[in-house]
């Protein structure tokens, strides 16, 4: 089981304490991300002129924002994923069907190459008989 991990972190100038069972590195990789995003509106506009409570509806809302873009990125992803696999087993099965015809078509040239070799060795044969009643 997973040990609980404290770590203290910064957010938008104020000092936290943050608890989980995910790694420190994690839980700072959560704090950056969060704080990164306050500085980003911090630069926008008219935020500053807004209450907290306003600043943190205003916070929610773009970290939901940034979720909903980033799932569907990856439902994206998984489709593409799915296509490409689907492509995958349709060239795989192409692949097995022209090794087959290729199979096929090497027992055919071999049994046209014996076929040839015999016709070659009857012309001898014929010739030989041939040359031996004109003598």
């Amino acid at each position: 089981m997973n040990t609980k991990n404290d770590i203290d972190v910064e957010i938008n100038g104020k000092e936290y304490t943050l608890s989980g069972y995910e790694s420190s590195e994690y839980l700072q990789k959560l704090a950056n991300y969060i704080n990164d995003k306050c500085v980003e509106l911090n630069l926008q506009d008219g935020y500053s002129r807004l209450d907290m409570e306003m600043k943190n509806v205003f916070l929610s809302i773009n970290l939901a924002d940034d979720y909903f873009k980033a799932q569907k990125a990856a439902n994206d992803l998984k489709s593409e994923n799915e296509e490409m696999e689907k492509e995958i087993f349709d060239i795989k099965h192409e692949m097995i069907t022209m090794q087959t015809q290729l199979d096929e078509c090497k027992k055919e040239i071999k049994k046209l190459s014996e076929e040839k070799r015999k016709a070659e060795n009857d012309i001898i044969r014929l010739e030989t008989e041939l040359g031996s009643k004109k003598a």
